[in-house]
């Protein structure tokens, strides 16, 4: 092979070599790639998590919270016919005003029974009280006789003293005796009329015991009267509070009885109860400003404060109570009710209405 040849053939095996060694490289770099891009993912989430945690601890956040407000179930009194409905479902009314009235004639019945057992009473007492003021009277003459009786008595025995004290010789026998005679006559009178003053107290007493029997029937009537007033007002069922008529169940005609719920009045205003895990609330204080994110309405955020932390958990108040002292006890997570009143009242055109879903949260530092 001559020069040349040589040369040539030198110069297409060094070509061939660094192909191959670049067809090496390249593989490499392929298989590293997806290390290199997970270790940026990893890093950017380490980062990413760091920021979310130091942002994070100043808050506390929950969805189990809700729309919440005092709802006024409406009930009857007294038992009766329904005779109209004065309102009706989501009607805004005033405290006071009247929303069910029931057929009144069975309570104007009574009411006008009680009134007459009343006038009744009332007679009786004037009448005790004519009696007492007949005995009184009948005192008061007696009284006065005996008065009379004393001076006759007091004439007696100064005309029998003075009869004694002179000559026997001086009187007759009969004079003497007449003195004796309206002596005794004088002291029997007046032990009679002593008597009957004792008679005349003793029915003034009787006459006063029934005064006051009288009195007390009065009184009892007052309060029957009174009873049956309350009563008869009973058949006009108003509004406990301000607000809007809701799950209303009578209809005019309806027999209803005493404690069954014909409507509820839900009042304007209104705040959040947020359920609070325990492990959330060691930071947190009343006055501490919160966002709240009702899912009716996805793009406002109402802004609201802390108010209150309820003194329990939600378990403590449940009808059945948790007895952590008997049976396998096994360690649950618990909430705690907090309330949470708005800075200002929503508006007309987002209303909240009482089981609203929210997102509350609370910035604890």
């Amino acid at each position: 092979m001559d020069g040349d040849a040589l040369v040539a053939e030198r110069q297409t095996s060094m070509t061939q070599g660094g192909q191959g060694q670049g067809q090496g490289q390249a593989p490499r770099k392929r298989r590293a790639l997806p290390f290199i891009v997970l270790l940026v993912i990893f890093v950017a989430m380490a980062a990413g998590g760091t920021l979310w945690w130091l942002n994070a601890r100043h808050y506390a956040s929950t969805d189990d919270a809700f729309i919440d407000t005092n709802i006024s179930q409406v009930s009857s009194q007294i038992a009766g016919r329904t005779l109209r409905i004065l309102a009706d479902d989501n009607e805004l009314v005033k405290q006071g005003q009247v929303l069910v009235e029931l057929d009144p004639r069975d309570m104007q019945v009574k009411l006008d029974q009680a009134t007459a057992q009343r006038a009744n009473a009332a007679a009786m007492v004037a009448q005790a009280q004519a009696q007492v003021a007949v005995q009184q009277a009948s005192i008061d003459q007696a009284q006065a006789n005996a008065r009379v009786t004393e001076a006759d008595l007091r004439q007696a025995q100064l005309d029998m003293a003075r009869y004694r004290a002179i000559d026997p010789k001086a009187v007759t026998k009969q004079t003497v005796d007449n003195a004796d005679a309206a002596l005794r006559s004088s002291q029997a009178k007046l032990d009679a009329n002593h008597q009957l003053i004792a008679v005349a107290r003793a029915q003034l007493s009787a006459a006063q015991a029934q005064l006051q029997a009288a009195e007390a029937s009065l009184k009892n009537a007052d309060v029957g009267v009174e009873n049956a007033e309350l009563q008869l007002s009973y058949t006009k069922i108003t509004a406990p509070q301000d607000g809007r008529v809701a799950k209303r169940n009578v209809e005019p005609g309806n027999v209803i009885g005493v404690g069954q719920s014909l409507l509820a009045v839900v009042p304007q205003e209104t705040w959040v109860t947020a359920n609070f895990k325990e492990t959330q609330l060691g930071d947190m204080r009343p006055g501490q400003p919160v966002d709240i994110a009702v899912d009716t309405y996805p793009d406002i955020v109402f802004h609201g404060k802390v108010d209150s932390i309820q003194s329990g958990t939600g378990s403590v108040f449940s009808s059945l109570p948790v007895e952590n002292a008997t049976g396998n006890w096994v360690k649950v997570l618990q909430r705690i009710p907090v309330k949470i009143v708005f800075d200002q009242a929503p508006d007309k055109d987002h209303p909240l209405a009482p089981g609203m879903s929210v997102t509350a949260t609370v910035t604890v530092r």
